[in-house]
């Protein structure tokens, strides 16, 4: 494991004066859709940033000395990890460059550059920007702040589920979307030392899925591609530092096409009237997909972020 609970109690402190814990909610409307199960349903859209990266962000930067602090970070993000660490830097007064693919959802980078942030666009994927955030911490000096490879990071995603399941310990199930992993990783954490009983699940998308197929393969297989409109999980690459623990860890990995995705942020919409992205409703999606199993039972989902662009939202709600 490669962070501990007492590291997420740690996060949790240093957070706990810059955010609020969110909502936990359930919806009879969603409920009668999914059919069966007691859906527990996470705000984390609720943010500051509308994003649960926004405790990665807070958790890794407080973390800091006064001179990391002063040399500024640096991070590749398709927008919520990005938003969490411009957030955390107007915050802490810490410069702070994000790297973006060309073409990244320009509404995310509007609100990276509002914080203060950065925004440098170069390559073609969420991998080609980690390549140039490597480069800029070799030439600039600047600190690396990696959205999964960092123990900071994992942490501060644990605070979520250690809210989630302070607020129902009897929780059967956290059905999570998976992109970099920091979210679910967190998750295993916290169920292990404390709520052994919760189940933890990954839904990745499957036009992204090389953690997916890495984890039923039983060994790191790179993805081709990450062609999926959820751009919160649009990532091909695995983390060696957290590919053991999700083995290990997770009780189930489900992939959910586009379309799936995109059902699941319309069931969202009509029944709890929240809005939320792609990476945000794929976690439904999961839970829709494993409907059977799940009967009966409690399962927590979490609404990861907020930050759909308006043109993929009209696509979207257009094609009901």
């Amino acid at each position: 494991m490669p962070i501990t609970l007492d590291d997420v109690l740690a996060a949790k402190r240093r957070i706990a004066p810059y955010l609020q814990p969110t909502p936990l909610r359930r919806y009879a409307p969603l409920e009668v859709a999914v059919g069966g199960a007691r859906v527990f349903v996470k705000h984390e859209n609720h943010q500051p940033t509308n994003a649960f990266k926004i405790r990665n962000g807070l958790s890794a930067m407080t973390a800091l000395g006064a001179a990391e602090r002063a040399r500024g970070v640096v991070a590749a993000s398709r927008g919520n990890h990005g938003l969490g660490l411009a957030y955390a830097g107007q915050v802490l007064s810490v410069p702070v460059t994000v790297c973006v693919p060309v073409g990244n959802n320009p509404e995310k980078n509007e609100a990276m550059r509002g914080y203060g942030a950065k925004v440098i666009e170069e390559g073609g994927d969420y991998d080609d920007a980690v390549a140039v955030a490597d480069r800029l911490t070799a030439e600039r000096g600047l600190t690396l702040i990696h959205s999964t490879n960092h123990l900071g990071v994992l942490a501060g995603a644990g605070t979520l589920a250690l809210e989630i399941l302070e607020e129902c310990s009897d929780l059967d199930a956290l059905v999570l979307a998976l992109g970099g992993g920091s979210q679910t990783v967190g998750a295993i954490t916290v169920a292990r030392a404390r709520y052994p009983g919760t189940r933890i699940y990954a839904v990745q998308a499957a036009g992204a899925a090389a953690v997916h197929d890495s984890w039923h393969a039983g060994r790191i297989i790179e993805g081709a591609t990450a062609d999926t409109f959820a751009d919160g999980v649009a990532t091909r690459s695995v983390s060696p530092l957290i590919f053991e623990t999700l083995r290990s860890g997770l009780a189930g990995f489900e992939t959910v096409t586009d379309a799936e995705i995109a059902e699941a942020l319309r069931l969202l919409l009509r029944t709890t009237h929240n809005l939320v992205e792609g990476a945000g409703a794929a976690g439904l999606a999961g839970v829709l997909k494993l409907r059977r199993e799940f009967a009966g039972q409690q399962v927590g989902i979490v609404l990861t972020g907020g930050n759909i662009d308006a043109q993929t939202l009209k696509a979207i709600v257009c094609e009901e």
